[in-house]
């Protein structure tokens, strides 16, 4: 068992909620068991710098306390940095100068699958590190702090946005994070009871997505006593067309993980939309008998793309997230003691503490578009014509692992 006497914390990649909680897991069982812990600022990029550094910010009692586990957000701060890329070919002796200044002895590091790639690369240098599962796309193997918080903030947004969408009678086109995969826009979407959920896993169809809106949607304005009604879709930013090409923004070159800038899927959805409320004949006939069609001003029901952004993954965290910030930092501390370095803290269930290779946690997974289906009988649109939903029903035997 190696010896531990100090142990630097970095969150690295995108800010979510939850990662505070991760951090105050990791000081706080550090110092039940006598062992010091302090704050890399800045993520990967604070780390290649630590050596220019004056002085490191501990992670002792009083310091612990001013952070509050319950907001998002992270204490130490991020950076978008890949190690491997750094222009200096004397990168991991300069880290590992910065670490001996300090006198660290090993690392806990909170992030994604680019973190955690990074986290691969510096345990083959020889630096002991330990990965915290943190991605609010949710695109690991094993859950990541962060998921549970975008999906209820995604689903609160939804919800609110059907007051201005009754309104004004508005089709709401909500665009959200979530990179390749639909984890966050698809659960966000269900818990917002949205008319349609459009994912990466599954590739548009737009003339199916139009004949449901329209259905839906006039059906609905025409039940209602005063004629109101919306119809609410929430799209992953990484969506596919027919042809399965996702949007990009050529303009911006790809960022140090070679990942390129996804934008417009909400804007693209609503000109989709557009073009079809202006050339179907029906939506005439449907104005004029709603009380709501003025000839050259208001002649078909409007489109909105709204992008709440950054908000759904700033603000506060979940009572979810929270719990498993704490008790994956703190099983950290364990692994870190027990040499298990290079790997991930996938979860503690009881006293049981389960963990697995870094390189293996990272790799991506999608939504089991398996499931869909049982949402497609539920009257739910996924951009393509309803599936069946092909079942098996097995007896649960044996204990559960749970996440919390």
């Amino acid at each position: 068992m190696p010896t531990i006497k100090r142990i630097g914390v970095i969150t690295s990649g995108g800010d979510c909620g939850g990662l505070n909680a991760v951090i105050k897991g990791v000081a706080r069982e550090a110092y039940a068991l006598g062992i010091e812990s302090v704050v890399i600022p800045h993520g990967y990029a604070g780390l290649y710098n630590l050596i220019k550094m004056d002085e490191v910010v501990f992670l002792n009692a009083e310091r612990v306390s001013k952070i509050e586990a319950s907001l998002a957000g992270s204490e130490a701060g991020h950076s978008r940095v890949k190690i491997s890329k750094i222009a200096d070919p004397h990168k991991y002796e300069r880290i590992k100068d910065g670490l001996k200044k300090f006198h660290i002895d090993a690392l806990v590091i909170s992030g994604g699958d680019d973190t955690g790639s990074v986290v691969v690369d510096l345990s083959s240098q020889g630096i002991p590190c330990v990965h915290v599962p943190k991605t609010m796309d949710l695109d690991l193997q094993s859950y990541s702090v962060g998921g549970d918080s975008a999906i209820n903030r995604i689903a609160v947004f939804a919800r609110e946005l059907k007051t201005t969408g009754m309104s004004h009678n508005r089709i709401l086109v909500i665009e959200v994070f979530g990179r390749y995969v639909g984890h966050t826009a698809f659960r966000g979407g269900i818990g917002a009871e949205a008319d349609a959920i459009l994912i990466p896993e599954i590739p548009v169809d737009f003339d199916v997505l139009y004949e449901h809106m329209k259905i839906t949607y006039f059906a609905r304005i025409e039940r209602s006593d005063v004629k109101a009604g919306t119809y609410i879709i929430v799209v992953a930013e990484g969506i596919k067309n027919v042809n399965g090409e996702m949007l990009y923004d050529e303009s911006i070159p790809p960022d140090a993980f070679g990942h390129r800038k996804l934008t417009g899927a909400g804007k693209y959805v609503r000109q989709q939309l557009e073009k079809r409320l202006n050339t179907d004949p029906a939506v005439k006939e449907f104005m004029q008998k709603t009380g709501m069609f003025a000839p050259g001003v208001y002649e078909a029901p409007e489109v909105r793309e709204v992008t709440p952004g950054h908000l759904v993954r700033a603000g506060h965290s979940s009572a979810r997230d929270v719990n498993f910030g704490y008790k994956t930092g703190a099983a950290a501390v364990f692994l870190l003691l027990d040499g298990k370095t290079g790997n991930t803290v996938v979860n503690v269930d009881g006293s049981r503490i389960y963990y697995q290779s870094t390189a293996e946690v990272i790799k991506r997974r999608e939504v089991n578009v398996s499931e869909i289906a049982i949402f497609e009988s539920l009257g739910t649109c996924f951009g393509r014509k309803p599936e069946k939903f092909m079942y098996e029903i097995i007896e649960q035997k044996g204990r559960i692992a749970r996440h919390l």
